[in-house]
């Protein structure tokens, strides 16, 4: 478990002293999709370091501009673990039947009426900016991140302090209190909105952190939302009325740009 120094200051002032001692933090963030410019200021404000731990909870793809570039960025970093959103299960999908070489002997099995309408439920999803950042790289870059998506995971549990932390993408759908998080399909994990007022950890010690649902929609603000054990990080990025949002697990500050 992680150990903080707590200097009693609830400020950036607090944070920043932190820093200044050198301890390493974790920090999350969710729902960057393709804002790379938003994705570099942030890591730049939080002066992410090699020593931190920064999980992505997905959504990394489509919408924004530079898809392709904030992936490659992430594989850069050994520290960085991406989790997997929804946009991510609709551009896997499709980017490796496209990424194959179509011949006579296999043209209708890789072009068939479901991919047809996958490529068309995901285009519709804003899939177009991943797919064309993804057609403007070589044939070794593609293979890259293709093999980089496969190692994003479902979930993690993380415990820092005296408190646990179960990331996912959408949040735990389907809640059932003696459902273990092993048996949560990936639709319930990446698709589902859970029903907040529903959801009862029976350790009040526990938080769920999720993106996906962007907080806009509960309070009506670009700001991380904190309800019942949930604690809300897509403050809506690609959004012209929204933010990029991290939050630093360890003293439980928010960045936003």
């Amino acid at each position: 478990k992680r150990t903080v120094i707590l200097l009693g200051k609830d400020s950036l002032d607090w944070y920043n002293e932190i820093r200044n001692e050198g301890i390493a933090m974790y920090y999350v963030m969710s729902d960057i999709h393709g804002e790379y410019e938003k994705y570099l200021a942030m890591l730049k404000k939080i002066a992410f370091s090699e020593e931190d731990t920064l999980f992505i909870l997905g959504d990394v793809l489509d919408r924004g501009p530079s898809p392709m570039a904030v992936l490659q960025d992430m594989m850069s970093y050994p520290n960085i673990y991406p989790l997997l959103g929804n946009h991510e299960l609709m551009a896997m999908d499709i980017l490796y039947q496209l990424n194959t070489e179509i011949r006579q002997d296999n043209y209708a099995s890789v072009l068939n009426q479901d991919t047809m309408q996958k490529l068309i439920d995901w285009q519709l999803n804003g899939g177009q900016t991943t797919l064309l950042s993804f057609q403007s790289l070589d044939l070794q870059q593609r293979a890259d991140i293709l093999d980089y998506l496969t190692e994003f995971s479902l979930y993690e549990v993380i415990d820092v302090q005296d408190k646990s932390y179960i990331l996912t993408h959408a949040g735990l759908g389907n809640f059932h209190i003696h459902k273990k998080i092993k048996d949560y399909s990936i639709a319930e994990l990446v698709w589902n909105r859970p029903n907040d007022n529903q959801v009862t950890l029976p350790d009040k010690n526990t938080f769920i952190i999720c993106g996906h649902t962007p907080t806009l929609s509960f309070h009506g603000k670009p700001e991380i939302y904190h309800v019942n054990q949930h604690i809300y990080i897509d403050c809506g990025a690609c959004f012209s009325n929204g933010k990029l949002a991290c939050l630093c697990i360890d003293t439980m500050e928010e960045f936003y740009v």
